[in-house]
């Protein structure tokens, strides 16, 4: 068995080998946001860009012996013209990725989705958990837990394509897909089971790609391999699933906290989907979880910028 935080340790280990990614830190006036960052940086996983107001930081830095003398600091006098300010870094090419400090997650993402002036894409904003789970020898990506709440079809092929993408940014080589219902077959008075099968006819016909994919599967079908022989489940993705997706945010939520709390998994989160990722850390994190979700960010920038290079080459 890996030891703990082995999985996200190699995340960070591979983003060091990399050069660090400029990101805009939205408001980070507490020691828990201002300290991440710093430690990020002193990894060499991102730049900082410190966003907020001004004289709040730097006393902030100097209550906890916190160097930021080397990072560019934008002043904005509070929290909503924080999140605007570093929307606008971010939206003018300045800053590759998008960090949640101290504001309120509805607050930056409000300035994320402004229809004039936010991060939008022709893709629905999603968010991804990257799962560290003892006993596995693989991260398990979730999706989605955080935002879309009742997502439709359309918003679940978006929501897939987003993991998909993260997962191949993160080294899988051909992501299996488990779209989760409660049953393993198609039940018309289960919605969920309907829309699995919809969602793999999807990838029949590259509507998405990059995956495999594989549902409606129990949980239990889709990460043990055991349970699905046993109920004779013939799939590449049944006992392998890499990424877990799920009908709803309840679902999700419930899922990755039952993990975190009942087995002493780690989640590591991100949203994808805007120009840029966006790291949503929470004050309750461990450490080595926030600097996880931001070398899973900074690994979706280099990716995407291999992607842009290879296709001006070829």
């Amino acid at each position: 068995m890996q030891a703990k935080h082995e999985k996200y340790n190699l995340l960070i280990a591979r983003c060091q080998a990399l050069a660090p990614v400029p990101t805009a830190i939205a408001h980070p006036c507490d020691e828990s946001s201002l300290k991440g960052a710093v430690e990020a940086a002193e990894l060499g996983l991102l730049k900082p860009i410190l966003v907020g107001p001004r004289a709040r930081i730097l006393a902030l830095a100097k209550e906890f012996q916190l160097d930021i003398s080397d990072h560019e600091l934008v002043d904005a006098p509070h929290s909503h013209a924080s999140a605007a300010a570093a929307v606008l870094l971010a939206r003018e090419g300045q800053a590759e990725m998008l960090m949640k400090g101290s504001l309120h997650t509805d607050e930056l993402m409000g300035a994320v989705v402004a229809t004039a002036t936010g991060l939008r894409t022709e893709r629905r904003i999603s968010h991804v958990f990257v799962m560290d789970v003892p006993g596995l020898d693989r991260p398990i990506l979730i999706t989605d837990a955080a935002i879309n709440i009742f997502p439709t079809l359309e918003d679940k092929r978006h929501i897939v394509q987003n993991a998909i993408d993260l997962a191949l940014a993160l080294g899988v080589k051909e992501p299996k897909v488990a779209i989760l219902s409660a049953v393993e077959t198609v039940n018309p008075k289960i919605p969920s089971t309907v829309e699995a099968a919809a969602l793999c006819k999807m990838a029949d016909r590259h509507q998405i790609t990059g995956g495999i994919l594989d549902g409606p599967l129990a949980l239990d079908n889709a990460i043990d391999l055991a349970a699905a022989q046993i109920k004779q489940i013939d799939s590449p993705v049944a006992g392998l699933a890499d990424i877990l997706v799920v009908p709803d945010l309840e679902a999700g939520n419930m899922l990755a906290k039952s993990l975190t709390f009942m087995a002493a998994a780690d989640a590591a989160g991100i949203v994808l989907g805007a120009r840029v990722p966006i790291i949503l850390t929470s004050r309750a994190d461990s450490v080595t979880t926030r600097l996880a979700s931001c070398a899973v960010a900074a690994l979706v920038v280099h990716a995407r910028r291999e992607h842009a290079n290879q296709a001006v080459m070829g």
